[in-house]
Protein backbone atom coordinates (compact mmCIF):
# COMPACT_ATOMS: atom_id res chain seq x y z
CA UNK A 1 0.00 0.00 0.00
CA UNK A 2 1.63 3.25 -1.08
CA UNK A 3 1.40 6.18 1.33
CA UNK A 4 2.88 9.67 1.29
CA UNK A 5 3.33 11.82 4.39
CA UNK A 6 5.76 14.42 5.65
CA UNK A 7 9.05 13.69 7.44
CA UNK A 8 7.83 15.82 10.36
CA UNK A 9 7.99 14.22 13.82
CA UNK A 10 4.22 13.94 14.26
CA UNK A 11 3.85 11.87 11.07
CA UNK A 12 6.84 9.61 11.66
CA UNK A 13 5.72 9.10 15.26
CA UNK A 14 2.18 8.18 14.19
CA UNK A 15 3.16 5.83 11.37
CA UNK A 16 6.34 4.27 12.80
CA UNK A 17 4.77 1.01 14.00
CA UNK A 18 2.76 0.54 10.81
CA UNK A 19 5.63 1.48 8.47
CA UNK A 20 7.88 -1.05 10.19
CA UNK A 21 5.44 -3.95 10.14
CA UNK A 22 4.60 -3.98 13.84
CA UNK A 23 0.83 -3.48 13.47
CA UNK A 24 -0.84 -6.91 13.35
CA UNK A 25 -2.91 -7.46 10.23
CA UNK A 26 -2.04 -4.09 8.68
CA UNK A 27 -1.15 -3.98 4.98
CA UNK A 28 2.57 -3.34 4.34
CA UNK A 29 3.38 0.28 3.50
CA UNK A 30 5.56 1.73 0.76
CA UNK A 31 6.35 5.16 2.21
CA UNK A 32 7.20 8.30 0.27
CA UNK A 33 8.09 11.48 2.15
CA UNK A 34 6.79 14.73 0.73
CA UNK A 35 6.02 18.29 1.78
CA UNK A 36 2.32 19.03 2.30
CA UNK A 37 2.18 21.17 -0.84
CA UNK A 38 3.37 18.14 -2.83
CA UNK A 39 0.82 15.75 -1.32
CA UNK A 40 -1.99 18.27 -1.79
CA UNK A 41 -1.13 18.39 -5.48
CA UNK A 42 -0.94 14.61 -5.66
CA UNK A 43 -4.44 14.36 -4.23
CA UNK A 44 -5.83 16.86 -6.72
CA UNK A 45 -4.33 14.83 -9.56
CA UNK A 46 -5.55 11.55 -8.09
CA UNK A 47 -2.01 10.30 -7.52
CA UNK A 48 -1.28 8.14 -4.50
CA UNK A 49 -3.41 5.65 -2.61
CA UNK A 50 -3.08 7.01 0.94
CA UNK A 51 -1.99 10.61 1.54
CA UNK A 52 -1.48 13.11 4.33
CA UNK A 53 -3.01 16.34 3.04
CA UNK A 54 -4.37 19.65 4.25
CA UNK A 55 -8.00 19.69 5.32
CA UNK A 56 -8.35 22.71 3.05
CA UNK A 57 -7.82 20.56 -0.06
CA UNK A 58 -10.72 18.20 0.75
CA UNK A 59 -13.40 20.07 -1.26
CA UNK A 60 -11.40 19.33 -4.43
CA UNK A 61 -10.69 15.63 -3.75
CA UNK A 62 -13.57 14.06 -1.81
CA UNK A 63 -15.11 12.57 -4.94
CA UNK A 64 -12.08 10.31 -5.28
CA UNK A 65 -10.77 10.09 -1.71
CA UNK A 66 -12.35 9.28 1.64
CA UNK A 67 -11.35 11.05 4.85
CA UNK A 68 -10.00 8.58 7.41
CA UNK A 69 -11.23 9.35 10.94
CA UNK A 70 -7.74 9.06 12.44
CA UNK A 71 -4.03 9.58 11.83
CA UNK A 72 -4.16 13.31 11.08
CA UNK A 73 -3.43 16.54 12.94
CA UNK A 74 -6.16 18.51 14.68
CA UNK A 75 -6.13 20.10 18.10
CA UNK A 76 -6.12 23.19 20.28
CA UNK A 77 -3.36 25.74 20.74
CA UNK A 78 -1.58 24.45 17.65
CA UNK A 79 -2.54 26.90 14.93
CA UNK A 80 -0.30 28.53 12.30
CA UNK A 81 1.42 31.82 13.16
CA UNK A 82 2.00 35.00 11.19
CA UNK A 83 5.54 36.23 11.82
CA UNK A 84 7.30 39.50 11.05
CA UNK A 85 10.70 41.03 11.77
CA UNK A 86 11.36 43.10 14.88
CA UNK A 87 12.36 45.94 12.59
CA UNK A 88 9.06 46.04 10.70
CA UNK A 89 7.37 48.01 13.46
CA UNK A 90 3.80 49.11 12.90
CA UNK A 91 0.74 48.62 15.06
CA UNK A 92 1.28 44.97 15.95
CA UNK A 93 -2.07 44.12 14.34
CA UNK A 94 -3.33 42.70 11.07
CA UNK A 95 -3.36 46.24 9.65
CA UNK A 96 0.43 45.95 9.35
CA UNK A 97 -0.02 43.43 6.54
CA UNK A 98 -2.16 45.63 4.30
CA UNK A 99 -0.52 45.57 0.87
CA UNK A 100 2.49 43.58 2.14
CA UNK A 101 4.21 40.50 0.67
CA UNK A 102 3.45 37.36 2.69
CA UNK A 103 5.00 33.89 2.33
CA UNK A 104 2.71 30.88 2.85
CA UNK A 105 3.44 27.13 2.76
CA UNK A 106 0.75 26.27 0.19
CA UNK A 107 -2.25 27.97 -1.35
CA UNK A 108 -4.22 24.76 -0.68
CA UNK A 109 -3.00 24.43 2.92
CA UNK A 110 -5.28 24.66 5.92
CA UNK A 111 -2.86 27.24 7.27
CA UNK A 112 -3.51 29.49 4.27
CA UNK A 113 -7.26 28.97 4.53
CA UNK A 114 -7.21 29.94 8.21
CA UNK A 115 -5.03 32.91 7.27
CA UNK A 116 -7.53 34.07 4.64
CA UNK A 117 -10.40 33.82 7.09
CA UNK A 118 -8.36 35.80 9.64
CA UNK A 119 -7.26 38.39 7.07
CA UNK A 120 -10.85 38.94 5.97
CA UNK A 121 -11.56 40.07 9.54
CA UNK A 122 -8.30 41.79 10.46
CA UNK A 123 -6.45 43.15 7.38
CA UNK A 124 -8.19 46.21 5.91
CA UNK A 125 -7.91 46.11 2.15
CA UNK A 126 -6.19 42.73 2.21
CA UNK A 127 -2.56 41.70 1.92
CA UNK A 128 -0.50 42.36 -1.17
CA UNK A 129 1.43 39.59 -2.89
CA UNK A 130 1.25 35.99 -1.59
CA UNK A 131 4.35 33.86 -2.24
CA UNK A 132 4.32 30.06 -1.85
CA UNK A 133 7.47 28.58 -0.26
CA UNK A 134 8.40 25.28 1.40
CA UNK A 135 7.63 25.86 5.06
CA UNK A 136 11.28 25.50 6.16
CA UNK A 137 12.29 28.43 3.89
CA UNK A 138 9.73 30.89 5.22
CA UNK A 139 11.41 32.09 8.43
CA UNK A 140 14.76 32.78 6.73
CA UNK A 141 12.90 34.69 4.02
CA UNK A 142 11.16 36.87 6.61
CA UNK A 143 14.40 37.40 8.52
CA UNK A 144 16.27 38.40 5.36
CA UNK A 145 13.57 40.79 4.14
CA UNK A 146 12.66 38.73 1.08
CA UNK A 147 9.06 38.93 2.29
CA UNK A 148 7.38 41.17 4.84
CA UNK A 149 5.71 38.38 6.81
CA UNK A 150 5.41 34.62 6.84
CA UNK A 151 2.73 32.12 7.71
CA UNK A 152 4.44 29.26 9.53
CA UNK A 153 3.43 25.82 10.71
CA UNK A 154 4.83 22.84 12.58
CA UNK A 155 7.85 23.33 14.87
CA UNK A 156 8.32 26.94 13.74
CA UNK A 157 6.07 28.02 16.61
CA UNK A 158 8.85 26.82 18.96
CA UNK A 159 11.84 28.28 17.11
CA UNK A 160 10.87 31.56 15.45
CA UNK A 161 12.59 33.69 18.11
CA UNK A 162 15.91 32.20 17.00
CA UNK A 163 15.41 34.02 13.68
CA UNK A 164 14.77 37.36 15.39
CA UNK A 165 11.08 37.22 14.45
CA UNK A 166 7.98 38.22 16.36
CA UNK A 167 4.48 36.80 16.32
CA UNK A 168 1.95 39.13 14.77
CA UNK A 169 -1.03 36.79 15.11
CA UNK A 170 -1.99 33.21 15.88
CA UNK A 171 -4.46 31.79 13.35
CA UNK A 172 -5.47 29.08 15.80
CA UNK A 173 -6.38 31.57 18.51
CA UNK A 174 -8.55 33.47 16.04
CA UNK A 175 -10.25 30.24 14.91
CA UNK A 176 -10.88 29.00 18.46
CA UNK A 177 -12.11 32.40 19.68
CA UNK A 178 -14.57 32.78 16.81
CA UNK A 179 -15.81 29.17 16.64
CA UNK A 180 -15.02 27.40 19.92
CA UNK A 181 -13.83 24.45 17.83
CA UNK A 182 -10.45 22.71 17.65
CA UNK A 183 -8.16 23.55 14.73
CA UNK A 184 -8.18 21.20 11.71
CA UNK A 185 -4.75 21.00 10.10
CA UNK A 186 -3.74 17.77 8.35
CA UNK A 187 -5.93 14.86 7.23
CA UNK A 188 -5.31 11.28 6.13
CA UNK A 189 -7.21 10.33 2.99
CA UNK A 190 -7.42 7.11 0.95
CA UNK A 191 -8.85 6.17 -2.44
CA UNK A 192 -12.57 5.35 -2.26
CA UNK A 193 -11.99 2.71 -4.93
CA UNK A 194 -10.31 0.54 -2.29
CA UNK A 195 -13.76 -0.28 -0.93
CA UNK A 196 -15.29 0.06 2.52
CA UNK A 197 -13.63 -3.02 4.00
CA UNK A 198 -10.10 -1.93 3.07
CA UNK A 199 -10.76 1.65 4.14
CA UNK A 200 -11.82 0.41 7.57
CA UNK A 201 -8.66 -1.74 7.75
CA UNK A 202 -6.55 1.32 6.95
CA UNK A 203 -8.27 3.35 9.65
CA UNK A 204 -7.85 0.55 12.19
CA UNK A 205 -4.17 0.24 11.26
CA UNK A 206 -3.53 3.97 11.67
CA UNK A 207 -5.36 4.02 14.99
CA UNK A 208 -3.40 1.02 16.27
CA UNK A 209 -0.12 2.53 15.08
CA UNK A 210 -0.61 5.76 17.03
CA UNK A 211 -1.69 3.89 20.16
CA UNK A 212 1.39 1.69 19.91
CA UNK A 213 3.51 4.84 19.67
CA UNK A 214 1.90 6.21 22.83
CA UNK A 215 2.40 2.91 24.65
CA UNK A 216 6.11 2.81 23.77
CA UNK A 217 7.32 6.28 22.70
CA UNK A 218 10.96 5.21 22.62
CA UNK A 219 10.27 2.69 19.85
CA UNK A 220 9.58 5.46 17.34
CA UNK A 221 12.65 7.48 18.36
CA UNK A 222 15.05 6.27 15.64
CA UNK A 223 12.48 6.80 12.86
CA UNK A 224 11.59 10.27 14.15
CA UNK A 225 15.24 11.31 14.48
CA UNK A 226 16.19 9.88 11.09
CA UNK A 227 13.73 12.13 9.28
CA UNK A 228 13.68 15.18 11.55
CA UNK A 229 16.75 16.55 9.75
CA UNK A 230 18.65 18.76 12.21
CA UNK A 231 15.73 19.42 14.54
CA UNK A 232 16.63 19.61 18.23
CA UNK A 233 15.29 16.48 19.98
CA UNK A 234 13.45 18.59 22.56
CA UNK A 235 11.69 20.50 19.76
CA UNK A 236 10.74 17.22 18.11
CA UNK A 237 9.24 16.02 21.40
CA UNK A 238 7.24 19.24 21.80
CA UNK A 239 6.13 18.97 18.19
CA UNK A 240 4.78 15.45 18.80
CA UNK A 241 3.15 16.47 22.06
CA UNK A 242 1.29 19.31 20.37
CA UNK A 243 0.15 17.67 17.16
CA UNK A 244 -0.46 14.06 18.23
CA UNK A 245 -3.46 13.96 20.56
CA UNK A 246 -6.86 12.36 21.08
CA UNK A 247 -8.04 13.61 17.68
CA UNK A 248 -5.20 11.68 16.03
CA UNK A 249 -6.66 8.44 17.34
CA UNK A 250 -10.26 9.41 16.53
CA UNK A 251 -11.72 12.64 15.16
CA UNK A 252 -14.89 12.10 17.18
CA UNK A 253 -17.84 14.53 17.17
CA UNK A 254 -15.73 17.61 17.99
CA UNK A 255 -13.20 16.80 15.28
CA UNK A 256 -15.82 16.31 12.60
CA UNK A 257 -17.58 19.49 13.74
CA UNK A 258 -14.32 21.40 13.34
CA UNK A 259 -13.73 20.06 9.83
CA UNK A 260 -17.30 20.76 8.73
CA UNK A 261 -17.12 24.20 10.35
CA UNK A 262 -13.91 25.12 8.53
CA UNK A 263 -15.10 23.98 5.12
CA UNK A 264 -18.61 25.41 5.52
CA UNK A 265 -17.29 28.81 6.61
CA UNK A 266 -14.69 28.84 3.85
CA UNK A 267 -17.30 27.93 1.24
CA UNK A 268 -19.56 30.73 2.49
CA UNK A 269 -16.66 33.16 1.91
CA UNK A 270 -16.16 31.78 -1.58
CA UNK A 271 -12.72 30.40 -0.71
CA UNK A 272 -13.45 26.72 -1.48
CA UNK A 273 -16.20 24.84 -3.33
CA UNK A 274 -19.02 23.58 -1.11
CA UNK A 275 -18.83 19.91 -0.18
CA UNK A 276 -21.70 17.53 -0.86
CA UNK A 277 -23.82 16.28 2.07
CA UNK A 278 -22.24 13.15 3.52
CA UNK A 279 -18.90 13.68 1.74
CA UNK A 280 -17.01 13.55 5.03
CA UNK A 281 -18.78 10.43 6.30
CA UNK A 282 -16.54 7.40 6.70
CA UNK A 283 -17.75 4.14 5.13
Amino acid sequence: MDIAYSPCPNDTFVFDAWAHGRVPGAPPLEVAFADIDITNGMAERGEGTVLKVSYAVLPWVLDEYALLPCGGALGRGCGPLVLTRDSVGGTGTGADLAGRKVAVPSERSTAYLLFRLWAADRVPGGVGEVVVMPFHEIMPAVRDGVVDAGLVIHEARFTYQEYGLVKLADMGEHWEETTGLPIPLGAIIAKRSLGAETLRLLADSARTSVRMAWDDPAASGPYVREHAQEMDPSVADRHIGLYVNEFTADLGPDGYAAVRGLLTRAAAEGLVPPIAPGALDFP
